[in-house]
């Protein structure tokens, strides 16, 4: 509205400046031809009264042009300083000046109301994001190159525990390196800092944007505490953890204690004061040595669990190498070409395109392919035309994606969030490590791993570089 307004008001204002230049013009002629006139009664006709009468008339005349340019630049020179300076207190009137005075402060009139207008609009907008921002529970801070704060809203007062900031410098006492911190912040960077303040542990999660504003490069930094929600995922995961190790344990423990409490029956004899070794028979020895070998499995059996939970937690630092998917592909497939032919599978790889390119530990992501893909043959043992499939590409974000499908019998919804729980397993056989051990290299390679599954429909595991 503002603007139709304004468009509105600058075509009067021209038509006024029109009228100003006839009538500027229309005193020039006049003035012209009197200056003529004059020169012809005194030069020709030689008249003196005449002569003197028009000479007055003329200084007159000039003495009315200049004061109306002047009364006009007056008004322009008003007008432009009102709107220089935002003095809409402004108003001009010219009711005794003529016509188009009079509609030349009424143009200024409606151009001043116009912008104050404009002005209340732009107001508005500005308190309306300013309550916005103040209200927010994320913390939002805007400082320039220089570390000047030109904005920070309740949220972040509240999370640093300052009232005032004027230069982010003022945050060392809060962090001694969080003013260098967030001065290395780029568009698109995120971030986590951990704070200790006043025996509190704070975890910001800082999110960062550049912009220009008047002439200036500015940094917007959004920030908020996810502390005590990583703190109730760590401890849901040691829950988990916990869980599936009594799990394990209590299976191994278990049989051990009621087979050594059997064999201690078998061997002491303690009915007598003085406890001593009962006459055994040939199956008395064969029930002890039965136990003992059973005794003896489960107690290699934990100390197994235990040796794969201590890998579990030892994985190499990945050693990066650049090369073609396709090759891991071919790797992959000629190690599990006997396992596919037994079972019939029909194998699909496919590489978009051909010479993509992966940097990548290939030993670690090949145990990842290994996993998955022994995951896929259990899953298509027991369904018709069984397929196996291994693609690469690239996302429309520049990220390399592998994916390993299947058409096998799916995952149950109910354990499809578990899978990636270390010992977690819906296998008879297996250590319910493979997942885990898979995710844990994806997380050192910057990348990760999801899964998409639809009961017997099939299964497939993405993995994102």
């Amino acid at each position: 509205m503002a603007s139709r307004g304004l468009r509105s008001t600058a075509d009067s204002k021209n038509m006024i400046f029109k009228k100003f230049y006839l009538v500027v013009a229309s005193r020039i002629v006049i003035l012209t031809a009197s200056i003529f006139l004059f020169a012809y009664l005194v030069y020709v006709a030689r008249h003196e009264i005449s002569s003197i009468i028009l000479g007055a008339l003329i200084v007159f005349q000039v003495y009315q042009l200049i004061v109306y340019v002047n009364r006009t630049n007056a008004r322009l020179t008003q007008f432009f300083d009102s709107i220089r300076y935002s003095d809409f207190s402004s108003t001009f009137s010219d009711k005794n000046t003529g016509k188009s005075f009079e509609k030349l402060s009424d143009s200024f009139n409606e151009v001043i109301e116009e912008f104050k207008k404009s002005r209340a609009e732009k107001e508005e907008h500005f308190n309306y994001l300013q309550t916005v921002v103040q209200h927010v529970n994320i913390g939002i801070l805007c400082f320039d190159a220089q570390g000047d704060v030109d904005m920070y809203n309740n949220a972040a007062k509240r999370i640093f525990k300052k009232n005032i900031i004027r230069n982010i410098n003022d945050l060392s006492a809060v962090k001694d390196d969080l003013p260098e911190t967030l001065m290395k912040l780029k568009a698109g960077n995120k971030i986590l800092v951990k704070l200790f303040m006043e025996d509190e542990i704070k975890q910001l999660s800082m999110y960062a944007t550049e912009f220009r504003m008047r002439g200036k490069e500015y940094v917007l930094v959004a920030f908020s505490d996810i502390h005590p929600e990583l703190e109730e995922k760590e401890i849901e995961s040691w829950q988990k953890l916990i869980r599936v190790l009594t799990h394990e344990i209590m299976n191994s423990i278990t049989p051990i204690s009621s087979l050594a409490s059997t064999v201690n029956e078998m061997l002491i004899d303690d009915s007598e004061e003085k406890r001593s070794l009962k006459a055994l028979d040939d199956e008395d020895v064969e029930n002890v040595e039965n136990a003992l070998n059973t005794i003896r499995s489960r107690s290699e059996g934990l100390l197994n669990f235990v040796d794969i939970y201590r890998n579990l937690t030892r994985i190499p630092q990945p050693n990066f190498r650049y090369f073609r998917i396709s090759e891991a592909f071919e790797r992959i497939e000629q190690l599990m070409q006997p396992r596919i032919d037994s079972i019939g599978i029909k194998c699909n790889c496919r590489v978009y395109p051909e010479d993509l390119m992966l940097t990548a530990d290939p030993d670690l992501t090949d145990q990842v392919f290994i996993n998955l893909i022994l995951n896929a043959i259990d899953a298509v043992k027991q369904v018709e035309n069984p397929e196996v499939s291994l693609i690469g590409y690239q996302n429309q974000n520049n990220r390399t994606i592998i994916e390993v499908a299947d058409n096998g019998t799916g995952i149950k919804p109910d354990i499809i969030d578990k899978i990636f729980m270390p010992f977690f397993t819906s296998k008879k056989e297996g250590s319910g490590i493979g997942l885990s051990l898979s995710r844990q290299i994806m997380h050192l390679h910057k990348g990760s791993i999801s899964v998409k599954s639809r009961p017997d429909e099939g299964t497939v595991f993405t993995l994102t570089f």
